[in-house]
């Protein structure tokens, strides 16, 4: 029988108790994980967190977890300006942290937390679980599979038509679209440069709409490196008719998809031979002007993803659990993150926006 791993929970926010909790709640949860305390300022909070984890304690701060030798594993789902100083005072107490995205709001930050998880010996995690999803997982295969030829470009998109008016579009709260929502797509863009060291942000743009506070509700960024495809990434609030969540374009076809389903078209080697290059202007048979066209032989696939989101939530706990009690490798590891947060804080610098709250 697996051990089970005892977990405290900082935060009982939308994160925290709707993501992390729900989770907890399942079966395949309950075979690995066992929640024993939460922590959130809220009193209702606590209380109702004492209801839906019967036997847990419930604390108004994270520094009451201190000393606890019982805590396997620390949940850190507090409000996004919080997660830095969370992280670095749960690592020197020796516990082993999940922290949710943003990852932390700088480079220099997100390096401070790795290196402090190195120092105690302990685990760390970025709850970045969008590499898990299916969507993703097949783009990369379709890419994989050469089917597509090279691949020139990867559109992803994560937009929508909405407002916001609480924290989460604040800057001095790390709110925004591209640090709240960003690191899953900005992340994925990385992923599929093969996080590459040289990857960098070739052009940005943010502005602060549909929101109000102060902080982007439109974010386009476009991301390279060198021999490696180009990614463009839009996380926007004014998109009324958002297409395909991910596209990929490759020399042979192109690769769709939604959240739901995918499709793609593309051409095979020797099937459509080559056209000899006509120079002079092109004529039909009857001597009349004629446009450059041709019908393709293509093929194409479709299908649909099996399951919800909430399988990649459980994919993401699952390698965690076996990372913690096994040393197995994480898929995307702290420096993943740490890279996407370097995206993010390129963007930012490119385009100050005024701080007014």
């Amino acid at each position: 029988m697996m051990k089970k791993l005892n977990v405290a929970i900082i935060g009982q926010g939308r994160s925290g108790r709707d993501i992390h909790g729900a989770y907890f709640h399942t079966e395949a949860a309950q075979l690995l994980y066992n929640v024993v305390a939460v922590v959130d300022r809220d009193e209702r909070c606590r209380t109702r967190a004492l209801e839906e984890f019967p036997g847990c304690e419930a604390f108004e701060r994270p520094e009451q977890l201190y000393g606890r030798t019982d805590v396997d594993l620390v949940v850190n789902s507090t409000i996004s300006n919080e997660h830095f100083e969370v992280a670095m005072g749960l690592l020197e107490n020796g516990f082993n942290v999940l922290t949710e995205k943003p990852f932390a709001r700088t480079r220099y930050e997100c390096d401070a937390i790795i290196a402090k998880a190195k120092e105690k010996g302990v685990k760390l995690c970025v709850f970045q679980q969008s590499f898990t999803f299916p969507f993703y997982r097949k783009a990369k295969e379709f890419i994989a599979s050469g089917k597509l030829g090279d691949i020139q470009q990867v559109d992803i998109t994560y937009s929508n038509f909405a407002r916001r008016w609480d924290w989460q579009c604040v800057q001095s709260k790390m709110g925004g679209n591209i640090y709240n929502t960003g690191p899953h797509p900005i992340g994925l863009a990385l992923g599929f440069l093969d996080f590459d060291p040289k990857a960098q942000v070739v052009f940005s743009r943010l502005e602060q709409v549909m929101n109000s506070g102060d902080s982007d509700g439109y974010a386009k960024l476009i991301i390279t490196a060198p021999g490696k495809p180009v990614v463009d990434v839009e996380v926007n609030s004014n998109d009324a008719f958002v297409g395909p969540n991910f596209k990929v374009l490759g020399s042979k076809g192109t690769f769709k998809s939604t959240f739901g389903k995918w499709e793609a078209e593309y051409i095979v080697d020797g099937e459509n031979p080559e056209q000899p290059l006509i120079l002079e202007s092109m004529k039909n048979e009857a001597g009349l002007p004629a446009y450059c066209s041709e019908k393709l032989i293509t093929h194409k696939e479709e299908g649909e993803y099996v399951g919800s989101l909430v399988l990649g939530v459980d994919e993401f706990y699952e390698v965690l659990y076996k990372h913690i009690t096994q040393g197995t490798e994480l898929e995307v590891k702290p420096e993943h993150a740490a890279q996407t947060i370097s995206m993010i804080e390129t963007a930012h610098a490119q385009n100050p926006l005024p701080v007014k709250f």
